[in-house]
């Protein structure tokens, strides 16, 4: 790994997307998630400033631009400076009954 990338499932757990880093492996090597449109089902996969991770996550579609590399699993709230949520907005009327 150089200075510029970092693996996927680290990112993931570093930013607080993945509570466990276990469980950041399990959604990488799932095969349903995307970096900037390329599938890929590995958590070693790089991943670098601007890249775009599209993947499912509690019942809806996560984007996620990489706004930085974190160098360790911080504060929530400078884990969510690591990225812009590009995700669509949940509709509330549809999930009431």
């Amino acid at each position: 790994m150089t200075g510029d990338t970092l693996r996927l499932d680290k990112y993931l757990w570093f930013t607080r997307l993945a509570k466990t880093r276990s469980f950041a492996q399990e959604v990488a090597e799932a095969g349903h998630m995307r970096i900037s449109g390329r599938v890929v089902d590995r958590a070693h996969a790089a991943v670098r400033v601007g890249d775009v991770l599209s993947f499912p996550l509690h019942g809806r579609v996560r984007v996620i631009r990489v706004e930085a590399l974190p160098a360790r699993r911080g504060p929530a709230a400078e884990a969510r400076l690591c990225y812009a949520d590009l995700s669509p907005p949940v509709d509330a009327s549809a999930c009431s009954t």
